[in-house]
């Protein structure tokens, strides 16, 4: 029997998660995701990081990670949000709890991400990964990246492909296409020390 993997993703997971709160229990109108806007610290107090950035943010070159200060000399007018732990929780455990109805064989890899053994449990994994796309966006109110292959590596490459709200494949027979071309800075695990070996060797 083939083997058939899953890669859950939820995209900018903690601005998502607080934009449908927003949203969906305090009946706000507007929706942090499609403005310019970022979970972080207290800049009043001058610390923290950027934990998520919306789409948006990122014409301004704003990145996760980078001190709050930094962000908002780039972009004075970005929206800040502060992170709320307990609705990441509530978020994550809603998600697991949807995907558990699809199979018993789950692997959080994170808070926003989780691998699912589908082998045998779906005649179509293509359709299935669209159903569980299409169900969390309607249930609950945030979209997933899904990537579909035959181990947990090609899995979670194929979820970071085009995104959001997305379903992607990535099995053996499709790497040629669709992984050779990227650079491979793009490679799971490959940070800025394996990626300069890796420039080094002409990879």
């Amino acid at each position: 029997m083939k083997r058939i993997i899953f890669h859950v993703d939820v995209k900018s997971a903690f601005l998502s998660w607080e934009a449908c709160y927003r949203i969906h229990h305090l009946g706000g109108k507007q929706d942090l995701r499609k403005l310019v806007s970022a979970v972080g610290g207290d800049r009043e107090k001058r610390h923290g990081i950027i934990l998520a950035k919306s789409i948006p943010a990122k014409k301004y070159h704003i990145q996760t990670g980078e001190t709050v200060v930094s962000a908002k000399e780039k972009c004075p007018g970005l929206i800040l949000v502060p992170p709320n732990y307990d609705l990441y929780n509530r978020s994550s455990k809603a998600l697991i709890k949807l995907l558990s109805e699809y199979t018993d064989k789950i692997e959080q890899y994170s808070i926003n991400e989780a691998f699912l053994d589908m082998t045998g449990c779906c005649d179509d994994p293509e359709q299935t990964a669209h159903e569980i796309k299409d169900r969390v966006h309607a249930e609950l109110g945030f979209t997933v990246n899904i990537g579909v292959s035959e181990n947990k590596l090609l899995a979670k490459m194929a979820s970071d492909f085009t995104k959001p709200d997305r379903v992607h494949t990535l099995w053996r027979s499709e790497i040629q296409t669709k992984m050779w071309p990227l650079p491979v800075s793009d490679l799971f695990y490959v940070g800025h020390a394996s990626l300069n070996k890796l420039r080094k060797l002409g990879i």
